[in-house]
Order: C-alpha cells, then sequence, then structure tokens
C-alpha cells in the first residue's frame, strides 16, 4: 500500500474489472485516465467488444475459479490496486449443482461472496461495487452485510449511496447501488452533475440519428437497426401516441389477453409503450429492442429501438465497436448493451477515486 506521505499519482495505480462484460465500466476508468490492465468474465462472447476498445487483457473465467495469486500477478509492481466490479444478480453457468459451495437458496448472490473473498486475500487500496439498489435491505440480502463486514475486517473506508444515474448525466433512470472502498481515507462519490430538470434526454442522446424503419439497417451505420415487427405488434405502435403513449390508448382488439384481466392492467402504462422525447430513457435491459418488454418504443417512429440507440442512451460513444465483419447477432449484442454499466456512471466512479487519490497524496 502507498504511503500517504508518497505523491500518488494517476498512472501509479492499476485496474481490474471482475463481471467486466464489454467494459462499460472499463471504458469509463480509460476515459478518465486510469489503466485498466485486465477484465475477467465467464462470458465468451464479451471478448471482442472488451479487447477491441479498451486495450485491456480479457480473461474468460468463472469468479469463483479466480486466485488471489492470479489477480497480484495481473495488477503487478503497482502502489496502488483498485478492483471494480459489478456482480450479477443470476449465477453464472459454472455455478451449479456440481459446486458444493452454491447449494443454498441464494444461489444467485454468490458471485458477491466470490467478490468478497478475492478482496480479503488481496487487500487492494481502492474496490468499487455496483449493483441493483434493492441490495441496500440486507434483511433480504444477507450477502451484502457479509460483503461489508469484510471490508471493514480488512480496515476498509465505506461508503455507498443509492444512484439515480439521470443526475449524473446518463440519459436513462437507471438507480444503482454504487459502493466506494478505501484502505487510504475516508472516500465518497461525487456530488451529481444534473439535478431535477437538467437531466439529459432522449432528444439530445439520439433525435439526430437517420429515421429508420422497423426491421431496416441504415446502411451508413450498421447498428443502427431495429427489430422487425409481427403484425400484430406494427398495428400496435401505430396506434401509440407519440411521445409517451402507451398501451393504456389501444382499442380493446389490440390488447393482448393478459391485458383484459384486471391483474394485466397495471401493466398498460409502460409495456409497449413510447419514450418521451424530453424526459430520460427507461432504465435499459437485456431487452432493450423489444417493443413488448418495457417502454422501449421510439418517440415518435413506428419501431422499438435500435441497437444504436440503445448504445448511445447508456453512454457508449459512437466509436465504440460490437461486433467485428459485419457478424452479429442482434439479441446478444442487445444483451450485451443492457448488461452494461453506462460508460459515463464508470466515469463517474473513475473520477471519484480520482479525487480521492489526488486527496490523500500528501
Amino acid at each position: 500500500m502507498a504511503n500517504k506521505k508518497d505523491t500518488i499519482r494517476i498512472s501509479d495505480a492499476k485496474v481490474i474489472d471482475l463481471f467486466c462484460g464489454i467494459g462499460g465500466m472499463t471504458h469509463g476508468f480509460i476515459q478518465s485516465g486510469f489503466d485498466v490492465v485486465a477484465g475477467i468474465d465467464n462470458d465468451q462472447s464479451c471478448s471482442y467488444a472488451f479487447e477491441t476498445n479498451n486495450n485491456a487483457a480479457f480473461i474468460h473465467k468463472d469468479i469463483a475459479d479466480v486466485s488471489a495469486d492470479e489477480l497480484n500477478a495481473a495488477f503487478g509492481k503497482t502502489t496502488i490496486r483498485v478492483l471494480i466490479g459489478c456482480a450479477p444478480c443470476q449465477p453464472f453457468s459454472s455455478m451449479n449443482s456440481k459446486k458444493i459451495r452454491y447449494k443454498n437458496n441464494h444461489v444467485k448472490w454468490q458471485p458477491l461472496d466470490e467478490f468478497a473473498r478475492l478482496i480479503q486475500k488481496v487487500k487492494p487500496e481502492i474496490v468499487s461495487m455496483e449493483n441493483v439498489r434493492d441490495l441496500q435491505y440486507t434483511k433480504k440480502y444477507p450477502v451484502f452485510e457479509r460483503f461489508l463486514n469484510t471490508l471493514n475486517k480488512c480496515g476498509y473506508h465505506v461508503t455507498f449511496k443509492i444512484v439515480n444515474t439521470a443526475r449524473y448525466g446518463i440519459p436513462q433512470k437507471r438507480h444503482r447501488l454504487v459502493l466506494l472502498a478505501s484502505r487510504l481515507g475516508s472516500i465518497s462519490l461525487i456530488p451529481e452533475t444534473h439535478p431535477a430538470g437538467k437531466e439529459i434526454t432522449v432528444r439530445k442522446a439520439i433525435s439526430r440519428l437517420r429515421p429508420i424503419q422497423d426491421g431496416e439497417v441504415d446502411a451508413k451505420d450498421p447498428l443502427h437497426r431495429a427489430s422487425k415487427l409481427n403484425d400484430i405488434n406494427k398495428k400496435r405502435i401505430i396506434a401509440t401516441p407519440h411521445n409517451g403513449g402507451s398501451a393504456s390508448d389501444w382499442s380493446k382488439e389490440l390488447l393482448p389477453q393478459c391485458y383484459q384481466k384486471e391483474s394485466g392492467k397495471s401493466y398498460m402504462a409502460s409495456v409497449y409503450g413510447r419514450m418521451r422525447w424530453d424526459d430520460a430513457a427507461p432504465t435499459m435491459t437485456t431487452h432493450c429492442i423489444t417493443l413488448g418488454a418495457g417502454r422501449f418504443g421510439h418517440p415518435e417512429q413506428d419501431r422499438a429501438l435500435s441497437l444504436r440507440e440503445a448504445a448511445l442512451i447508456q453512454t457508449f460513444p459512437r466509436r465504440y465497436k460490437f461486433f467485428t465483419n459485419n457478424k452479429m447477432s442482434i439479441n446478444q449484442i442487445a444483451k450485451h448493451i443492457g448488461n452494461a454499466v453506462p460508460v459515463k456512471l464508470g466515469e463517474v466512479i473513475a473520477t471519484s477515486i480520482k479525487q480521492h487519490l489526488q486527496q490523500h497524496s500528501n
């Protein structure tokens, strides 16, 4: 660990991204001046986008099989080691009944326990963890209490808060728990940059893209492609008023049978809905290009979001490459984009750590 009397430079820090996916968090750190030396994920399909855009090694491995020695070797002889990660809510593919340590009723949260295991053994100077906001309820999710206890026992100063990403310049209402921990001293997330009423809107994020039809691909931008709608969904989106309309505006014959029941009426305001131009978008998910999976209808064009629009709402730069040689699975890329940490949120976390290092450099 660096001596507090030493001058700490960003160039002294090395970063490893656990559960890195295609590199949303990593790219935010790189754009903030950090050296990300590796990303680890069990989904091999993420390797192309991660390595191509970030000039960092992609390690295809399950977190349960990663050792402290591997992390220490990847960090090398640096004075500031930063370990970041967004542990998934779903179990990794190898976390199954064949592994005794995952045989319990909370299997989907075991990646966070593995994250804690590595922290306890490696003791990096800085830790950051991003996850779903409900994780804050420790009675419901005792794994988070275990995670906090591990950090406290290892001598970390810990803070966490629930973040609305729209308040940090990300054009979507994505509420996430962001944790920061440091062995150097107190640490916290930077203040919000975009107060209520000043958020980045859907209009600013995507309105300059060329209009396309459902099933069409922009000839100059292969990522700007929209899913083809079937006949009934085409009628539904045409019947949905522009700029925020929903299924509640449809005639009865357009409603799915489940919506005609009393129990289904609560979904009509959002599912199959259009986004609003002058508001932040809803949370991007792995189904963000599917009309019936949320309010993912374009504000005025008769289609769901394109891959490019979803990527821009996730604050990926236009230059970010998601596939090679025009070989792509539209659903796989949608999954990659929806699973990613928004790049801008990565920048916010990286900036918070940068300011922390500067405060403790003398």
